[in-house]
Formats: C-alpha cells, structure tokens, sequence
C-alpha cells in the first residue's frame, strides 16, 4: 500500500510539473521586447520604426511609461504626454491577434526625451547647425587636420537630426484655438475656457486625434521666468482639457514651452504684448486616418 501511495504521489506530481511548464511556455511565448524611434501618434497607438520595419504599439490605461532615475535601477513614471514622435524608446508587452505590441511598459532615457521634445517643438537648428559647421571648416581651414575628427563628429550629428525629421509621420491641423493671458498670470479667461469646450468636443469627432499645446510669453521680465512662465500656461491649458474636457491624457502631446520665442506682434506695445502672452492649441490627426473620416 505503502509502494502504491508513493506511485500516486510522484504521477501528481510529475503531471503538475508538465502542466506549470506548459502555462509559463505559453506566456512566456507571447512576450516581446522591441526597440526603435516614435515616428507617427494616432491617440491609442503608437508608429515605431524598428530595425525590421514599422510596428504598431498599443497603449492602454495599464501602460507604464518611465525613465531612469540617475545611475540606479530606479525608474521615474513619465506621462502619456512624453510619448511624441522623434522619441527613442524601449517596449516590452504582448503580441495580440493583429500582429500589434500592446504595451506593459514603454522605457526611455532623459536624453532622448529632449531630443525629441527639441524636435517637436521645432527648434532644432539642423540648418544653421549646417552653416555654422561650414563658416568654422573656412575659418579654420589651416587646422583641417587637427579638426577632422570633430567635424565628422558634427556631421554626424547633423545627419541624424535630419533623419528623424523626415520619420516623423505628417498630421494635419482639423482645429485650433489660441488662449490669451493677462501679464504675468496663467489664469484662463472664462471665454477661453469655453473655446476650449468646444475644441475638445470637436475633436472627439476624429478617430486617433492628437492636441498639441505651446505656450509663449512676451518680452517682459528676464529669459528664465517667461521660460517657466509659457509652460505653466501650458500647463495650465493641459490641466484645463484633461479635467474639465475628457481629454485622454494620452491624446495630448507634451507641451512645449516657447518662450519669447515667434511672436505674433511687436514687443514694443501694450497690445503688442497682450498677443504674445498665449497659448496655441491644435487638434491634430495623422494623415493616413484623415483621409478616412
């Protein structure tokens, strides 16, 4: 009896042993790790160009996004907002029916982020980096030599700011509103909340829309506080849309802090300056969907 028990035992066993194996097989062959560059946002999704072409990425209301926190392995959560096109960033998620990546966590380093962000914002100097190379070869043409490695370092760079330009998917602009601000204030008018009311309703007409927000300031005051001062009305105007508008904060690009940077009127007049104090806000949707709706 004693020998008949004992066969039961190792049978269960051996069958539980099986069966576990079975299950973390199965899971473990759905997970996928991919790596590549944000080129297009249609709201839930995510274009990323990969070494072996174009995946799309899924984002859910489970999705982490994060970024490393100093030298560590702690990682800092980051906002939907982060994730815009021209970002390098590392996914890890499950393979669904439709061959998409529906992500668990979407990781991505500082630097990239800014990358990114200086491209979105559209002030990366890819031009005048060009010229400014090309005045320093002439003024330095007797140093070619001791120079070379350096001007190739730059060259380099220049290339690659060039390239992410033209991965960025095309949008199309099917709203805008622009946000005015009394000096020194980030307060929203009560006028303009209800132009922005009605953008965000407009905008839920449009499969995969995107709202892109940039702040300004005008020229009163040192550089550093109208820097600060355009990304809290910023800011202010994301906070404004996610929780009085329903916007997803997944459909709302990180917003841009311009500065002093394009005004629309002189800085030499009162009204001059009440137009630069803004912030511009777009309802954008990808091309390839726009041509659908």
């Amino acid at each position: 009896m004693f020998g008949i028990r004992r066969s039961t035992i190792a049978v269960i066993a051996l069958v539980s042993f099986l069966m576990l194996g079975t299950l973390y097989g199965a899971d473990n062959s759905e997970k996928i790790k991919i790596q590549g560059l944000i080129t297009g946002r249609t709201g839930d999704t995510l274009l990323v160009k990969t070494a072996d072409g174009a995946t799309t990425v899924v984002l859910t209301d489970d999705t982490k996004v994060q970024k490393p926190k100093g030298l560590g392995l702690r990682k800092t959560q980051m906002s939907f907002t982060a994730l815009i096109p021209g970002l390098k960033i590392s996914v890890d998620g499950l393979r669904d029916d439709q061959s998409r990546v529906v992500a668990q966590t979407i990781t991505f380093s500082g630097k990239d982020l800014q990358v990114a962000q200086s491209i979105q914002a559209g002030l990366v100097p890819t031009q005048q980096a060009v010229e400014t190379n090309q005045q320093n070869i002439e003024a330095n043409k007797v140093q070619i030599a001791a120079n070379r490695e350096r001007i190739a370092t730059n060259e380099q760079e220049i290339q690659a700011a060039s390239q992410r330009f033209s991965d960025l998917t095309e949008f199309d602009t099917k709203g805008e509103a622009t946000i005015y601000f009394a000096s020194g204030s980030k307060k929203i008018s009560t006028q303009d909340q209800t132009a922005l009311i009605g953008l965000a309703r407009n905008a839920a007409n449009f499969t995969g829309y995107l709202v892109e927000v940039k702040g300004y300031a005008d020229s009163s005051g040192n550089a550093a506080l109208n820097q600060k001062l355009s990304m809290d009305r910023a800011q202010e105007v994301v906070a404004f849309l996610i929780q009085n508008c329903n916007v997803p904060v997944r459909r709302i690009v990180a917003p841009g802090a311009m500065g002093t940077a394009a005004p629309v009127a002189t800085n030499e007049t009162a009204q001059g300056r009440s137009q630069n104090r803004r912030v511009e806000v777009k309802v954008l949707v990808n091309r390839g969907l726009a041509g659908g709706m």
